[in-house]
């Protein structure tokens, strides 16, 4: 991984040629050549202003040509003499300077495209770079108050900023958040800053190198940008983002916002920055979203293939087919009880599999200590299978009292029948919901799967209510059974007209 990121860096950001990189680094000219046209990515500087020129003219003309060169692969690229002959050809009416003159400039810009920019961050912000942080934030998840986080992304150029809500900081908040912004704008910046968060940066070495955490690695070859750090404790070197985390917090996140589902809430923010980049640049005598334009342009396109956010971790289940991840219990299955299993961490979800890497389960993801998930639905859908063997299961102790209470007398039938029905209800549902329709039939006097069945849709189908006295009136009744029999009347009179 980290040789073709330097192959990649060689390439893009110090412009040798592929044989020179090859021999380099000992790997094979066509192995090089693969890695070095993956994709495209470079810094953009401003051209420095010195003393009139010849050139001055058709400057921006050659800038525009190099910076879409960054989007094109290694050959098709401009040459110096390529320039200096379209320049005659397309702009002869301003264009009167020599080809020593161009090719001076062409490589200076081109040294300033590929160079290196390490250690500081430029007090002029070319368009198309950007800087990242985390804030914390208060917010009420499903009607309780937590504390969660901010993921703000800001263009220092336009001003623009777009903030992302989280449980956590940890890799997957980093990487789901920067893929959902890169999604939204369509865009990928070609820099951008960080903190030496542990997300992304393992360890720092002495010469200020930093180890970098795998996947944030092949997120960022991935996604074809650059990632830029601060020196370790001058945070202060992104401002910006830190002055953005600020100004969403007061303006989008107060009062706290409240909201059931995270993703959803999420996407709902990208529509609020839209909103607030239409008031102007506060320095710059134009809208937010006009500068945002620029920004954009200067950016790479998004890659063809979605990067797939998420770590795999191998875990033992307990006797009860559970795992604990992080201080927190997820519910895995009765069937992996005792054995090696996987889970795929993600920003919002973990995702439980098998040996054979099948999922098993998709739980909600828990921040913080001591909290577990539980889906009732793998334990239910064996035992249903083998009900007599219910009693002698550590889960059965884990089943709400209610139902302990209702299959403990159950006939093998019964029981056989009203744990299908259990798992019907919950897959349908959830526990809480089954729990409720059968405490309403144990009130009512009955303790039969029917009785229970009729109870969970009346509460879930609306319109059952309305076949309701119909059923109470009896399978004989003629309230159900009254046919109607005048449509053969007109059988009868055709048969009277012959």
């Amino acid at each position: 991984m980290i040789q073709r990121y330097h192959i990649k860096h060689q390439s893009f950001h110090k412009g040798k040629s592929l044989r020179s990189i090859a021999k380099e680094t000992g790997h094979d000219f066509r192995t090089v050549k693969k890695y070095a046209e993956e994709s495209d990515f470079n810094l953009k500087t401003r051209p420095k202003r010195g003393r009139p020129s010849k050139l001055d003219s058709v400057k921006p003309i050659i800038d525009a040509w190099l910076t879409e060169d960054l989007k094109r692969p290694i050959k098709q690229r401009h040459t110096a003499i390529r320039i200096y002959n379209r320049l005659l050809n397309e702009h002869s009416d301003i264009f009167n300077a020599g080809e020593r003159t161009v090719r001076s400039y062409v490589a200076a810009r081109k040294k300033e495209l590929y160079g290196e920019k390490e250690g500081f961050l430029p007090l002029e912000h070319p368009p198309g770079e950007a800087q990242v942080d985390f804030g914390e934030i208060i917010m009420i998840e499903q009607g309780k108050k937590i504390k969660g986080f901010e993921l703000v992304l800001s263009l220092p150029y336009s001003n623009a900023g777009y903030p992302q809500v989280f449980r956590g900081q940890n890799q997957e908040c980093l990487l789901t958040g920067l893929k959902d912004i890169f999604e939204h704008i369509e865009h990928v910046p070609r820099v951008i800053w960080f903190d030496n968060l542990s997300a992304a940066v393992a360890g720092i070495g002495d010469n200020s190198d930093r180890k970098l955490v795998d996947q944030f690695y092949r997120f960022m070859l991935h996604h074809g940008f650059k990632a830029q750090f601060c020196n370790p404790g001058k945070g202060h070197e992104k401002g910006h983002v830190e002055n953005k985390v600020g100004y969403s917090r007061r303006n989008f996140f107060v009062p706290e916002p409240a909201f059931d589902n995270i993703q959803e809430f999420n996407h709902g923010l990208f529509a609020v920055a839209e909103k607030d980049h239409q008031r102007k640049h506060y320095r710059k005598d134009f809208k937010i979203a006009e500068l945002l334009k620029e920004d954009t342009l200067a950016m790479l396109p998004l890659p063809a293939k979605p990067f797939d956010i998420g770590r795999t971790e191998k875990l033992l289940a307990d006797k009860y087919g559970k795992v604990i991840y992080d201080g927190n219990i997820y519910s895995a299955s009765p069937q992996v009880a005792g054995k090696e299993i996987y889970i795929k961490l993600r920003a919002h979800q973990i995702e439980i599999l098998n040996e054979d890497y099948q999922s098993i389960v998709t739980h909600k993801r828990l921040y913080g200590q001591g909290q577990e998930m539980m889906d009732w639905l793998p334990y239910l859908t064996t035992l249903a299978k083998r009900p007599n063997a219910l009693k002698y299961t550590g889960f059965y102790h884990q089943l709400p009292d209610p139902w302990k209470e209702y299959l403990a007398d159950l006939s093998y039938e019964e029981k056989k029948k009203s744990l299908h029905l259990l798992v019907r209800m919950i897959t349908e549902t959830d526990m809480d919901t089954a729990t409720i329709c059968l405490l309403e039939t144990m009130d009512s006097g009955k303790a039969d799967a029917d009785s229970i069945l009729l109870s969970y849709r009346r509460l879930t189908e609306p319109t059952f209510n309305d076949f309701l006295p119909l059923i109470s009136a009896g399978i004989n009744s003629p309230a159900i059974f009254t046919p109607d029999l005048t449509c053969y009347d007109v059988f009868l009179k055709a048969g009277e007209n012959r």
